[in-house]
């Protein structure tokens, strides 16, 4: 019985995510700071099916953007975004270690493809790109925090709801 609650609980949880991340991404936001990382390593760290785990924040872009439209960057954007569900998977360390690496990844990734597709292909054009891109990669490392930390805070209280709730 207990397994089947988590199951529910985890489909409802699941479903949640991706129809707070896709709105998330449509609603007026400062650039970078979306909870789609946040979602990568929640995903890791609480998602039993370590499958679904890196195919959840793939699943929340590809449904925003097929809104918002893809360009070059969205895959370098994915990518990035399957080696953060990845490697937050299997490296073992602390959730704060997580977040600053996730958004390392993010950040040197994507800025890699903007470079490519944007910039001179020349050293100049490689550290002009990545010097720009400063102000969004604090963005994404306070996003990546706030909605890490608050979803696994939201998990808790729902776990602790649900356990209570359905005890028996």
């Amino acid at each position: 019985m207990k397994y089947l609650i988590k199951s529910n609980f985890e489909i409802i949880l699941i479903s949640f995510l991706i129809v707070f991340a896709v709105l998330s991404r449509l609603i007026p936001h400062p650039p970078n700071f979306t909870p789609i990382g946040g979602i990568a390593i929640f995903g890791a760290i609480k998602i039993t099916n370590k499958y679904l785990a890196v195919l959840l924040p793939l699943i929340c872009m590809f449904i925003s953007d097929l809104y918002l439209g893809f360009t070059l960057v969205s895959l370098f954007v994915y990518f990035s975004f399957f080696l953060i569900s990845l490697i937050s998977i299997h490296i073992k360390t602390n959730t704060i270690n997580k977040v600053f690496l996730s958004s390392f990844i993010f950040f040197f990734i994507t800025n890699f493809g903007v470079w490519l597709i944007g910039y001179p292909l020349t050293l100049e054009g490689f550290i002009a790109c990545y010097l720009l891109a400063i102000p969004f990669y604090i963005n994404t490392i306070l996003g990546d925090f706030f909605y890490t930390f608050s979803l696994i805070f939201f998990y808790k209280i729902s776990v602790n709801y649900f356990m209570v709730r359905y005890r028996k």
